[in-house]
């Protein structure tokens, strides 16, 4: 499976023209971290992006090119909040019906946001993993559409437009901090990127406690990675056997950094402080990998991508003050 630079094209045209679709997001220098590590250390605004998270682009570029006969079926999601926010976005625009199946640990701000935007919405037991197969099954009694929140290639190539956009607004970054998770937005990056700026690196940034694909990836092969509880919750969870994602994450991902809660709670702070801007713990782990290992790049350009904002306030209070 290959994600092509015409196929995230083709994406960026099709989300950004509809109503309520994707707006491009600023990428802007924090001088206070730049400051800090000797780069230009750009920060790519995509929890400014409508649904709070990066997440709306593939979600949206699936949504559009369903067929009629898909379109009526409606369409099941499994996601620990971000996916399923920018599921239901894009499914009420385009009149979709669609039900979302959550862990029963699923932030209450997404999953009020989930609501509020119409979907219907399943909270399963347990961890990830557990809801991925409660949708799974559902879709298999249903007759409905699966909507993975990584492992496909149309929503692949719209989390690649976030790619398009650095490379238009900066095209000589010597690197890209990405979190991953399931893989699909550091996937499409580095699809565009490696093809539009030769020699840039794509770092794929993890928390400690939630590390699946990076494990695969140092394995070879998908299994079950064990993960704990981790301020990125956005990012955890297991890697889906089959993911079309696990082959790309081999070809477009460089280096590998790894972050502690710690870290990841201090980024956080740092970003609030210095940018007055809220984020979530995911893009939080991109922070902190950044600059842990920024020095590499002094006297060069690099971009962080701020994957999204929506954290429970009374998480971020926590953080804030210092507690975790």
């Amino acid at each position: 499976m290959k994600i092509t630079v015409k196929d995230i094209k083709a994406a960026d045209r099709r989300i950004k023209v509809v109503a309520g679709g994707v707006q491009e997001t600023p990428l802007d220098e924090s001088g206070v971290l730049s400051e800090r590590t000797g780069t230009t250390f750009l920060l790519k605004g995509e929890h400014l992006q409508r649904t709070g998270s990066f997440k709306l682009r593939g979600a949206l570029n699936r949504v559009l090119l369903l067929n009629n006969e898909e379109r009526e079926k409606g369409i099941i999601a499994s996601s620990s909040g971000n996916h399923g926010i920018a599921t239901a976005h894009a499914a009420r625009a385009d009149g979709v019906d669609v039900t979302i199946y959550l862990p029963d640990s699923v932030s209450p701000l997404k999953l009020a946001n989930m609501k509020r935007l119409g979907a219907n919405t399943v909270l399963v037991p347990g961890v990830y993993a557990e809801c991925e197969k409660a949708a799974h099954a559902a879709v298999e009694n249903q007759g409905k559409i699966f909507f993975s929140p990584y492992s496909h290639a149309d929503v692949i190539a719209g989390q690649g437009t976030v790619g398009l956009e650095l490379a238009a607004q900066c095209p000589d970054l010597a690197a890209v901090y990405t979190s991953v998770g399931g893989g699909g937005l550091i996937g499409g990056i580095g699809s565009y990127l490696k093809a539009q700026i030769p020699g840039v690196e794509i770092i794929g940034c993890w928390a400690e406690n939630a590390s699946a694909m990076h494990q695969c990836l140092e394995k070879g092969e998908i299994f079950d990675a064990p993960e704990s509880e981790t301020l990125s919750d956005g990012t955890a969870g297991g890697i889906e056997e089959g993911a079309i994602t696990f082959p790309i994450c081999q070809q477009v991902i460089d280096r590998h950094v790894l972050v502690n809660e710690t870290e990841i709670a201090r980024a956080m702070r740092d970003i609030a402080v210095s940018e007055r801007f809220i984020i979530e713990g995911s893009a939080g782990v991109a922070v902190a990998a950044a600059l842990k290992t920024a020095s590499d790049y002094r006297g060069r350009t690099i971009a962080v991508v701020i994957c999204g904002r929506n954290i429970a306030m009374e998480t971020f209070r926590t953080v804030l003050e210092g507690l975790v």
